[in-house]
């Protein structure tokens, strides 16, 4: 299974995408395959919904405005609540988790202004209060997902979280065609380029230099992990002093099975967790055994916690930024 092609092409190609005139056939090059195998493949793997996308993934509030929200909805409202969220495009991910808390969503804009906006139309939309909780620190978000387990992971540094520079209109006329993912086509920045109005080394020029100064997290395949098998997925939160969230987050970020790891305010007395990690498995034992096993080695045993697993899938597309 792991050294098929198309593991690989789903495995090796999350991050470090050629940015060239002709990646496709650069991935062609590296995996001993036709260009045209390629292209065909990834479109069948969109289809099947293993992968969203091919493009870039943005890092939270460099390009534009984001936060977490949740919401306490009863069981019996989830389903229309849930539809009422989701009907907003600036909604990318949109979960229901096992918790009081049962309704998890991600909520991007192209300004702060825009977003409170749109948090308090939700809000009206969907007939209760939200909590916001904006990103802080970053200690590990979206570096790519290792299918093998095995991968050795990238170390990332806390990273305050600092008000989003502005961007002209060329570069939201290019980020809102990135947003949509790249076209599965022989030259693919040329035909973005031609959409927007730049040149080929303009589009590839700024994507570069978006990735040098993070903007962009990554460029690659982004997969989807509930179709891959990954259903049993977690998200652990703790309530870390103040003081220690920033050594504890690092620590944590670089855990194999930690797939994401950020700051987020508390919102007290409703939510009194301050760090969160995202953990996926196949199966939940799994997860709760990795679970039990970070909180022993990293001394988080008198740490209030709590674990919420995700049910139901209610949306998940990229970002919009613009």
């Amino acid at each position: 299974m792991t050294d098929t092609f198309e593991f690989r092409l789903l495995n090796e190609f999350q991050r470090d995408f050629p940015l060239c005139p002709a990646p496709f056939a650069e991935l062609a090059a590296r995996l001993g395959v036709a260009e045209k195998r390629v292209l065909s493949s990834l479109e069948k793997l969109r289809r099947e919904g293993k992968i969203s996308r091919v493009g870039a993934v943005f890092a939270p509030k460099r390009i534009g405005a984001s936060t977490l929200a949740a919401m306490a909805v009863a069981p019996e409202q989830l389903e229309a609540v849930a539809a009422a969220v989701n009907r907003f495009p600036e909604v990318n991910h949109n979960y229901e988790r096992e918790h009081r808390y049962n309704l998890w969503f991600v909520v991007t804009a192209a300004s702060e202004g825009r977003l409170q906006a749109t948090l308090r139309a939700i809000e009206q939309a969907a007939g209760h209060p939200l909590l916001a909780l904006p990103l802080v620190e970053e200690f590990h978000i979206d570096l790519g997902f290792a299918l093998s387990g095995g991968a050795a992971k990238k170390t990332v540094e806390v990273r305050p979280v600092h008000p989003v520079s502005p961007i002209d209109e060329a570069e939201r006329r290019l980020v809102s065609v990135l947003q949509e993912g790249l076209p599965l086509f022989i030259r693919p920045f040329a035909l973005i380029a031609e959409r927007i109005g730049a040149s080929e080394p303009e589009v590839l020029g700024r994507i570069r230099r978006w990735l040098e100064e993070g903007a962009i997290k990554r460029f690659g395949v982004v997969v989807r992990h509930r179709e891959l098998g990954y259903t049993a997925n977690a998200m652990l939160v703790h309530d870390i002093p103040d003081d220690q969230v920033g050594e504890i987050g690092r620590a944590l970020a670089e855990e194999p099975a930690v797939t994401l790891c950020y700051r987020r305010p508390r919102h007290l007395p409703d939510w009194p967790y301050n760090l969160f990690c995202m953990i996926h498995g196949r199966e939940r034992a799994e997860v709760e055994e990795i679970i039990a096993d970070l909180r022993q080695r990293h001394g988080l045993a008198d740490c209030a916690h709590d674990v919420l697993f995700s049910l139901t899938r209610f949306k998940q597309n990229g970002a919009r930024y613009a």
